[in-house]
This record gives C-alpha cells, structure tokens and sequence, in this order.
C-alpha cells in the first residue's frame, strides 16, 4: 500500500475535485490499527491497576508486570518461527497473553507473601515458593497452552484470524512459564520488600 500511494501521488494526475481513497480490507485493517493503539496501553494499565489494587504495593505490582514482557518474547518469536505477520489478531494475542503471563506471577508472588505471613524467612519464602507452586504455574500454562493448540494448527474457515492469536499466545505461554520460574525469584530476592508479620495482605 505505500507503494501504491507513493506511485499514485508521483504518477497520476488527478483533475480538481477527484481523489483516490482505498478502502475494503486495508481500510478495516487501518481502522483497527488504530483501535489497538488505544486498546492494548489500556489493557495493560488496567491490568498493572488491578495488580497494584490488590496488593497495595508498587513493587509487588511491578515484579508480577514483569511477565508480560517475557511473554512478549515468546509470542513474538513464534510469529517469527511460523513466518506470519504482526496482524490485528495477533495483537489481540498478546492481550490475552498478558493476563495469562500476570497471573503466573500472581500465584508466585502471592505465596511468597504468605509464607512470609507464617513466619518463613523472606529468602527461604522466595525459595519455598518457587518449588510449591511450580506444578500448579505449569498446569494452569498447559490448560491455556493445549487450548490453543488446535486454533493455532487449523486450516479451515477462519484460519488467517485464528492462527496468530493461538500461535502468540502458546509461544509467550512458553516463554512466560519458563521466564518467570527462573526470572521472577532473583527479581523478587533483589528488588522484593520483605513484610513484616501480620502485616494485612
């Protein structure tokens, strides 16, 4: 299309009161660029406000928002393994791959808290945490992950929209797991803030 335009204003001639607008699917897609530059800032915003809501805490909220760049990593990635373009489906992707991505932190964070609540050392917690609640991230990535799957193989009516969405999403799943696992611990023994106990979660 930016061929298209730059030939058409260096090439054409146009006589007073004509114009060339392009419309059908690159106009959809134009429009819903547009729509996503609006859509994804507030997803994210809202997901960073509902994190820093629960936990009163801007540190916390901002260890847990690291996932979602680490699932990025892998959504873009396996666009650029399957050799598909950023598409408005894709974008939506990454939307729903970032509240996928928050909540593995969520659930890390979340014990790591709560066995500080107990009395557990602040790095022992961190520690702790990272072994009890290795199984349940990885089962709550699988279940997202192999819903995904089947969207992200089809070939069938529909498939174009289908398949980015699925193939960011199990992609950044991927990375998301495994990142936060290994990433989010030392992130959070560095820059975490140990609570005292009793504090009010």
């Amino acid at each position: 299309m930016d061929e298209v335009r730059r030939r058409t204003d260096q090439e054409v001639e146009f006589d007073p009161g004509y114009y060339v607008q392009f419309g059908g699917q690159f106009e959809n897609l134009e429009r819903a660029r547009t729509r996503l530059m609006i859509v994804v800032p507030l997803a994210l915003l809202l997901i960073f406000g509902l994190l820093y809501w629960t936990y009163k805490s801007a540190r916390d909220a901002v260890l847990i928002f690291t996932g979602v760049p680490l699932a990025a990593v892998g959504g873009v990635f396996a666009l650029a393994l399957r050799d598909m373009p950023f598409t408005i489906s894709a974008g939506v992707g990454f939307i729903a791959l970032s509240g996928i991505a928050v909540l593995n932190g969520l659930v890390l964070v979340s014990s790591i808290r709560n066995l500080q609540q107990e009395g557990v050392g602040f790095a022992e917690a961190v520690k702790t945490s990272g072994a009890l609640r290795m199984r349940p991230v990885i089962m709550t990535a699988l279940v997202a992950a192999f819903g995904f799957i089947p969207m992200m193989l089809s070939h069938g009516v529909g498939a174009e929209v289908q398949r980015p969405l699925a193939t960011v999403v199990v992609g950044g799943i991927i990375t998301s797991t495994l990142l936060t696992l290994i990433v989010l611990p030392v992130l959070y023994t560095r820059f975490g803030k140990p609570i005292p106990i009793g504090e009010e979660q």
